[in-house]
């Protein structure tokens, strides 16, 4: 009986262990498997988390390169590329406003090719000068209908020293002038070649006279100047000396009312009136300014001496630094109800004036 109790009991408590052990085994796989869901769940979430932070930002990485590479540069480099297209749409129209509101006789500062040489010279004396003095030309152009025998010299001439000679019809070479009155000749001169100051005192010292030149103070009028260098050159005047602003140049129009005087008449080009005056005076030369208001008779004024006469612009006269550089200034007397002379005529009256003492008439 004891033997059979004892071994129920042993039973029992093999079956109660069996249950407890595989209780706490069943409970412990499930927490095992607790845990472990646990774990695998949240480092699959923190993967997933990590994942897409990682791909949210080189996706936002892509798209802010993307933005900054082709929209925002491409926006930036528009904006400054128009800006500086405003910007200089704006300063353009600035200088332009700026040269209208300013007195007009800095209108030609803008107008370059208006006053300056061309290339090209009109008319049959202003052509046979400039083959006269050998003066580089590159062709010549003639009205292939003209009969004029000045222009049959011209070409002769012309094929004598080599230079082409082309036959144009009458409204071509009308195209072509500038002047518009070529008479049936134009010709492509190189540039005019300009000198230095230097060289026309050395052509007076070279002829044996006391220098005797003209300073053109804002002489515009491509006229005007023609004629004051036609009238320089026939009364025997050494040079010319123009500034480089606020001056007409050699232009075709220029040569045209020369008729050819440009080819013989030594012209300078200056930066500064004033400094190139007083360079003058410390070589010896008077400075002499023609000035309606003048105290100083032209007529009555001594010639002989070395002398640079300033001519000044018509309204406008000389400018104020430059006259207070003059020695002397002369008058030429006014008889009529006008009380100023066009520019080219005051110069001719003081050049003549000049030669007739010069040459003791």
């Amino acid at each position: 009986m004891d033997n059979k109790s004892g071994s129920k009991r042993d039973s029992m408590r093999r079956k109660d262990y069996k249950r407890a052990d595989s209780k706490d085994s069943s409970r412990g796989r499930d927490d095992y498997k607790r845990a472990d869901s646990k774990e695998s769940s949240r480092g699959r979430d923190d993967y997933k988390k990590t994942n897409n932070k990682d791909s949210g930002r080189r996706r936002n990485d892509y798209d802010r390169a993307d933005n900054r590479g082709n929209s925002g540069r491409r926006r930036n480099d528009y904006n400054r590329a128009d800006n500086r297209g405003n910007s200089r749409r704006r300063n353009d129209y600035r200088r332009t406003d700026n040269v209208n509101i300013n007195d007009n006789k800095y209108l030609y500062e803008s107008q370059d090719s208006e006053y300056e040489d061309s290339g090209k010279i009109e008319g049959k004396n202003t052509v046979f000068e400039a083959l006269s003095a050998e003066r580089q030309i590159n062709r010549v152009y003639l009205d292939k209908d003209s009969k004029d025998q000045a222009l049959a010299r011209i070409y002769a001439i012309a094929r004598e020293k080599g230079i082409v000679v082309s036959y144009l019809d009458k409204s071509k070479l009308d195209t072509m002038s500038e002047t518009r009155n070529h008479q049936g000749v134009i010709a492509e001169v190189a540039p005019y070649a300009y000198v230095e100051v230097e060289d026309i005192l050395k052509r007076a010292e070279d002829m044996g006279q006391p220098p005797f030149m003209f300073i053109l103070d804002g002489i515009t009028d491509p006229n005007n100047l023609g004629s004051i260098i036609r009238t320089a050159e026939c009364a025997g005047v050494h040079g010319i000396i123009l500034p480089k602003r606020r001056s007409v140049g050699l232009t075709a129009v220029v040569a045209k009312v020369a008729a050819g005087a440009a080819e013989h008449m030594p012209i300078a080009r200056v930066t500064n009136l004033s400094r190139t005056i007083q360079e003058l005076k410390d070589t010896g030369l008077w400075i002499a300014g023609a000035d309606m208001a003048g105290d100083t008779d032209y007529v009555k004024y001594d010639y002989k001496s070395p002398l640079a006469v300033v001519i000044g612009s018509e309204g406008e006269g000389i400018s104020r630094l430059v006259r207070e550089n003059c020695d002397i200034h002369l008058s030429i007397p006014m008889y009529g109800k006008i009380n100023s002379l066009n520019a080219a005529v005051a110069a001719a009256l003081i050049a003549f004036r000049a030669a007739e003492q010069r040459n003791g008439v």
